[in-house]
């Protein structure tokens, strides 16, 4: 098949075709597609039946042979095929449908294709997305290219559509049950609540406040120029003027004073800090070292009036108040995936404004994956000619690749994320901004899995070469063993995504990108002391086929299992990081080993913190393995997926976007996280299932009382095959991000190590009741203004109507519910609730915050 790049710019071109006239194939607005989820329960087993409705609104037949339809989709094996046509899955999510030899669509009607594949489908994000048609001539080459856009995706609307098979035990989201669950909440008055978030160690709050009518002088003791900018600028925003830092050796009357100072706060004297409110107006930050001094001038935002955030005011309110805080663990990190799909340098920036308020020290920037590579490298252009482009094209091309997650058939087309990478100097801006906002970036290049856009573009060089006669160059730094037969999936269902362990070529590819990017550490004037290498998921069969991994294997008699040859990998890029002074992580599957029973345990040969392993899997049986890796002396990231996956969907309505594979996480998950026993805390299991944690766990590893230091932090995940643009980034993270910060930041919560399961619940239930009002009082406003305001979820409210008698409430005391009676929608200006009310007819219910954005609408269920 040719590729034709004509078709990937402006609109679908139609093109001639030899010696047949021009073509009249139907245009986009003359074909109309819809599917629909039909059951997830009809069978004994998880299957969904599905259905593809076409329609030709053309003047032309549609014939076998000349048209077919292209699609993004989670992959789900098809089982059974439609009667008229054929659906083939082509490479990862990307799926072709072509008619059967006797289906001509003809002009004006309809045909709609059922068909069955596995597991379940229960949300709109996983419908099929990114849809287009490709037209064919009579020669079979294609003739032009038609992006889909009259696409309906069909209500999900019964509890066969929306439930995970037979065995889902997770209630579908009503006004009536959503009404029950907030039944445990109740109202909190302001003064009860936290003064910011996180929560400070300690707070001595007096009764008065104080006016500043004047921007006040920003003071700093040497050391603390980069702190002081910071200050200054916000203190120049709020009151619209412009501020200047001073250097001094003390405080004005007035003023604010940065300083460094011997702080210790609950033992601890990295990042802590003393903040200091006075009656006589002078505001002092002391901290044990500038992280500290900046976490302090981020305590003082945090107090600032809400209504300062977002125009300049006077005077401005603030408390007189004495705070000293310090982090509990030293590594808070949040994590963003932006090679599923591409985020802007812009949209990293305000997600690290964010990260910085919330006082999280570390960014994890996932640059490559199996469907893009995002960073510049000048040595091999390759990777981002055409590892960062996606497009219509053939699952082999060495051009672009593959559309991907719905990003369509035009690497370029505007409002799609498929394309883009970062240039050096867009990096090194961003390395810059964090480092000014004391985040430090630890990148991240996945191999030897999740490797395929690098691969494809190393394949591109290769070409390249060997037309120029060049064999040596061609190997140089060619990532595949070409005659490896080995049969593999991946979890994303690729099977051409795994580097050749056994080449040489690959590790020298590791190490010139490895080089690239200290290079511009360097340049941004920043050393680069940790590196991620991925490693996760490399699927069982890879380098089983491979000749030179079974020569390599030959040359290692110690290794007997094609699993174990990810351990070598993991050796030669520790020895090749070691003499750059870096250390390195990966995902936990780069310190486990498959023993002689083929059980995958601690690999002892990487422990003692040579390699740092983040852990994400602690479903089932595998709950233990955080603990497990640090008994065994490694330095262990927790990243459970259950409770710190944003990505992962808030619940299962059908219309809240994400996935599901490992649960629902919402913003409780993340505060309700006890990191010295997250048994505790594992309170249902992914398919909803309550879990009795004492014989559930009973089992498992506990972690020992001498490893606890070895639990070095936590992080937080945004996983991008589902998030398309800033505005679905910022509502995927908030307000789940601020429960990960107050779990990574505060002190030990009173319920985390109680072992009365009664006496537990209770106490949890009492600390998420005082988040939950803070969340809705104090936090969502605050965000609604911050940094431009940020797109944070708001909940749909619960209601019934019980005998004429309407009740509601909401996931977060203090948002607005407004409601309607006469089946419109609920605005501002609808009536709004705020006890029990007499109603007739059906009731309408959206929750707002105070800037006007409201929830989704739901509609009160009648008792």
């Amino acid at each position: 098949m040719k590729k034709i790049y004509s078709i990937f710019f402006g609109l679908a071109v139609t093109l001639l075709m030899i010696g047949c006239g021009k073509v009249s194939n139907p245009t986009a607005d003359e074909l109309v597609v819809s599917w629909k989820v039909i059951s997830n329960e009809y069978f004994e087993s998880p299957r969904v039946k599905t259905r593809f409705s076409l329609t030709n609104n053309s003047e032309s037949d549609l014939k076998p042979g000349t048209w077919a339809l292209f699609y993004n989709q989670m992959p789900r094996e098809v089982i059974v095929q439609p009667e008229q046509a054929e659906i083939t899955r082509i490479s990862g999510d990307w799926y072709k449908l072509v008619p059967a030899e006797g289906l001509i669509l003809k002009a004006g009607e309809t045909v709609e294709l059922v068909y069955e594949s596995e597991a379940f489908i229960i949300k709109e994000t996983d419908s099929p997305l990114g849809l287009y048609f490709v037209f064919y001539d009579k020669t079979g080459e294609e003739s032009s290219v038609e992006v889909v856009k009259n696409y309906t995706i069909e209500s999900f609307d019964s509890p066969e559509q929306i439930n995970r098979h037979k065995r889902d035990a997770e209630p579908i989201p009503n006004a009536g049950n959503l009404y029950d669950q907030n039944l445990q909440l109740s109202e909190v008055a302001n003064d009860q609540l936290p003064v910011i978030i996180p929560t400070p160690f300690t707070v001595q709050k007096s009764e008065k406040s104080i006016q500043i009518d004047a921007a006040p002088k920003v003071l700093y003791e040497k050391g603390l120029e980069s702190e002081a900018r910071f200050l200054a600028d916000h203190v120049g925003k709020l009151s619209g003027t412009s501020v200047s830092p001073i250097e001094a050796n003390e405080p004005e009357a007035g003023s604010i004073y940065l300083s460094i100072g011997q702080i210790a706060v609950n033992k601890i004297d990295k990042e802590a800090y003393r903040l200091n409110i006075g009656e006589n107006k002078t505001i002092t930050i002391t901290g044990s070292d500038p992280a500290g001094v900046f976490y302090g001038i981020q305590s003082l935002i945090a107090l600032v009036p809400i209504e300062g955030l977002s125009q300049p005011r006077s005077p401005v309110s603030l408390p007189v108040i004495k705070i000293e805080d310090a982090p509990r663990f030293g590594f808070r990190s949040l994590h963003i995936d932006v090679a599923r799909n591409f985020q802007t340098k812009e949209n990293i920036k305000k997600m690290l404004d964010l990260m910085a308020h919330y006082k999280l020290n570390h960014f994890m920037f996932i640059l490559s994956e199996d469907e893009g590579w995002r960073l510049e490298i000048d040595s091999l252009p390759e990777l981002t000619e055409v590892g960062s482009k996606r497009g219509h094209t053939v699952k082999a091309s060495t051009d672009v690749l593959h559309p991907a997650y719905g990003s369509g058939p035009a690497p370029d087309a505007p409002g799609t994320f498929g394309s883009g990478y970062y240039t050096r100097a867009d990096f090194i801006e961003i390395l810059q901004y964090a480092q000014d906002r004391h985040i430090t970036v630890i990148p991240t290049i996945n191999l030897p899995g999740h490797s395929r856009a690098a691969i494809r573009a190393m394949e591109a060089r290769y070409q390249r070469y060997m037309a120029e006669g060049n064999e040596e160059n061609a190997n140089e730094f060619r990532l595949i063993d070409p005659d490896d037969q080995s049969v593999y999936s991946s979890a994303q269902a690729y099977n051409d995504n795994i580097v050749c362990v056994a080449r040489e070529s690959v590790y020298r590819f590791y190490e010139t990108v490895i080089d690239a990017i200290i290079g511009m550490y360097n340049e941004a004037g920043i050393p680069l002391e940790l590196f991620h290498t991925g490693g996760d998921e490399v699927p069982e069969g890879a380098w089983a086929g491979s000749p030179l991994c079974q020569k390599l294997m030959e040359s290692m008699p110690e290794i007997t299992d094609p699993k174990n040859l990810q351990a070598v990998f993991l050796k030669r890029t520790v020895d090749i990081l070691k003499t750059k002074g870096i250390k390195i992580g990966g995902w936990e599957e780069v310190a486990l080993y498959r023993n002689t029973e083929g059980k995958l345990i601690p690999n002892p040969e990487f422990a003692g913190g040579e390699v740092i392993p983040w852990v994400w899997n602690n479903l089932g049986q595998w709950a233990d393995l955080s603990y497990r890796m640090a008994n065994a002396g490694y330095p262990v990231v927790m990243c459970d997926v259950s409770n710190f996956y944003l990505d992962l969907a808030y619940s299962k309505d059908p219309k809240e976007p994400g996935l599901y594979w490992g649960g629902f996480v919402n913003a409780r998950s993340t505060w309700q996280f006890a990191p010295y026993n997250s048994f505790n805390t594992n309170l249902k299991s992914g398919m909803g299932q309550p879990i009795d944690t004492d014989p559930a766990f009973a089992g498992l590893e506990r972690l020992r009382p001498e490893n606890a230091g070895n639990i070095v932090g936590l992080q937080a995940q945004l996983w991008g095959e589902t998030i398309k643009g800033n505005e679905m980034l910022e509502y995927y993270a908030l307000p789940k991000m601020l429960g990960f910060a107050e779990t990574a930041w505060t002190k030990e919560r009173i319920w985390e190590n109680q072992k009365n399961v009664d006496v537990r619940k209770k106490e949890m239930d009492e600390g998420w009741n005082i988040f939950a009002n803070t969340l809705g009082k104090r936090e969502l406003p605050k965000l609604a203004r911050l940094y431009g305001g940020f797109n944070y979820r708001i909940p749909q409210p619960g209601a019934i109507v019980e005998n004429g008698v309407l009740k509601a409430n909401v996931e977060y005391p203090g948002l607005v519910i407004r409601y309607t009676t006469d089946g419109s929608e609920p605005t501002m200006q609808s009536m709004v609730y705020s006890v029990p009310a007499e109603v007739s007819g059906e009731v309408k219910l959206k929750a707002f915050d105070m800037a006007g954005r409201s929830s989704r609408t739901i509609i009160a269920v009648p008792r």
